[in-house]
């Protein structure tokens, strides 16, 4: 997961890449990076840390032009604790070409021998999007050969990497000379949209993530990019748009309205906010059929998205709702924390309860989603430590069952406290008096309703149904064995945290 903006304006664009990223911050903390082209020249800055870190005002300065692009970095593949992996990528040929990418290839490995060994192009570290980029640079030189670039020949080599590309990807690319070049994977997984502004020099283009990055810096949202579509914004604004999959369908990441996007983002025709609403409501009716209402004194949400979901369900039950915990948002995030003994106290330094909210009731707490367990059993006990008389744990989100390959860095299955348990299992393992789990179906059906339109999801975390159909238990096994750095996230304890995850809040930053 991480988040992607560029733009194509009459005026200087650093500081309109820089406050869009800001606001895409919530999807990757780990690195940060700034691309701009002046002329022909193109000027970078990326380090590793968040967006108000890495670029100080002598960066700025250094990055002159009216085109450009950026990205926050979450990491999942490839290096987490390598500068030279932050994007976004450069390779001089053909042309000059720049990329950012988000979401997770699939096929890296086998790509990255083909590139070797027919291709002769050169991979000089283990990100996924370097892979891209020099298949996007090789497509381009198959399609030019020598000419002058034209939208046709743009289009062609994105069809080009769509053949050979699998898994998910949505991308945001600059030509030395020619334009900015914006694409999303035929299944539509990751997400991408396309909104127009003005300033003084007239109107300009603007991609990104999500529209939150366009709205927050004043550009009017147009439409969601389509899956397999590629969109060509010249160096005068002109945008070009074209279809360049052959069986695009739309299939969206679920995770994404559950938990990863900002609420006041709206993609792929579903606001979600009320999506996580939605949710709400269809957990009202698990936690009926689970605890009777009348032995719910409270609802406490577990901050921060899971507040729309807890205020809906409230509502419905007729049952009062409370903030039981303040949060620190200064604490650093816990999900780059090196081993779960770190993980634990850091949960403690994030959250503190509001004791007199727990005191002597019976309170069910509230939570977007469940992934390792962790978090979970610490909250649980920390409610319990509080003077809770009993403490009901409820999920906006199904049982997470299975590791996610498609650019969310879940961990190996065996580190999935529901991969393999039954819910009273996984109740004994968080410590609460009562689980209630959103149903998979339920899920599918609160979200797909405010979109009717959309083909399915991408809910591999919940079904095991890898919409790709090129992943495997040997895929999976492979890329996490490519992750490697062990010994950088062996924690005090001395246990490893095989997978750099427990997930990142997106509105905790």
């Amino acid at each position: 997961m991480c988040g992607i903006v560029g733009i194509v304006s009459k005026a200087p664009v650093n500081q309109l890449i820089y406050d869009g990223l800001l606001l895409l911050q919530h999807r990757g903390q780990d690195a940060a990076g700034i691309v701009t082209q002046q002329g022909r020249k193109f000027y970078m800055h990326k380090a590793k840390g968040m967006v108000r870190d890495v670029f100080r005002t002598r960066n700025m300065r250094a990055l002159p032009g009216n085109v450009g692009l950026g990205q926050v970095r979450y990491p999942t593949a490839g290096n987490a604790f390598s500068e030279d992996e932050a994007q976004p990528f450069y390779v001089n040929a053909p042309f000059g070409l720049v990329l950012s990418h988000n979401g997770n290839l699939t096929n890296a490995a086998e790509l990255k021998a083909e590139l070797f060994n027919t291709d002769h192009r050169h991979i000089n570290t283990d990100s996924d999007s370097e892979v891209l980029l020099n298949v996007l640079a090789h497509e381009l030189e198959k399609t030019t050969r020598g000419l002058p670039l034209t939208p046709a020949d743009v289009f062609a080599a994105v069809r080009g990497v769509h053949k050979r590309v699998k898994g998910s990807y949505a991308v945001v690319a600059l030509i030395a000379g020619h334009g900015l070049l914006a694409f999303r994977d035929p299944f539509g997984i990751r997400p991408l949209c396309i909104g127009h502004g003005q300033n003084e020099g007239g109107a300009t283009v603007m991609v990104a993530s999500e529209s939150v990055a366009l709205e927050g810096t004043g550009y009017q949202f147009e439409r969601d990019i389509a899956p397999g579509e590629a969109v060509f914004v010249d160096m005068d604004g002109k945008v070009h748009a074209e279809q360049c999959a052959a069986n695009a369908r739309l299939y969206p990441c679920i995770f994404e309205f559950v938990y990863l996007a900002r609420p006041d983002s709206v993609m792929d025709g579903i606001s979600v906010y009320q999506a996580r609403l939605n949710l709400g409501e269809t957990l009202a009716k698990r936690v009926v059929s689970t605890v009777p209402p009348n032995e719910i004194d409270v609802i406490i949400p577990i901050p921060e998205s899971s507040r729309p979901s807890a205020t809906q369900l409230a509502h419905l039950l007729g049952i009062p709702y409370r903030e039981g915990f303040v949060k620190n948002r200064y604490v650093g995030r816990t999900f780059i924390m090196p081993g779960q003994g770190v993980r634990k106290k850091s949960v403690r330094q994030k959250l503190n309860v509001i004791a007199s909210e727990f005191k002597g009731r019976n309170v069910l707490l509230v939570d977007d989603s469940i992934v390792r367990g962790t978090t979970s059993r610490e909250i649980v006990q920390m409610a319990r430590d509080a003077g809770a008389r009993k403490v009901y744990l409820a999920s906006a989100a199904p049982p997470v069952r299975y590791p996610n390959v498609y650019g969310i860095d879940m961990p190996t299955p065996g580190e999935l406290v529901a991969h393999d348990r039954t819910i009273e299992e996984i109740r004994k393992v968080i410590g609460c008096d009562a689980l209630i789990y959103q149903d998979v179906e339920g899920m599918k059906r609160a979200i797909r309703s405010l979109n009717p339109e959309l083909d399915g999801f991408d809910a591999s975390c919940f079904d095991g149904v890898y919409v790709t159909g090129d992943v495997t238990a040997e895929t999976i096994a492979a890329m996490n064995s490519a992750r490697g750095d062990t010994a950088e996230k062996i924690g005090e304890e001395g246990d490893v945290d095989a997978s750099r995850l427990a997930l990142p809040n997106p509105e905790g930053a």
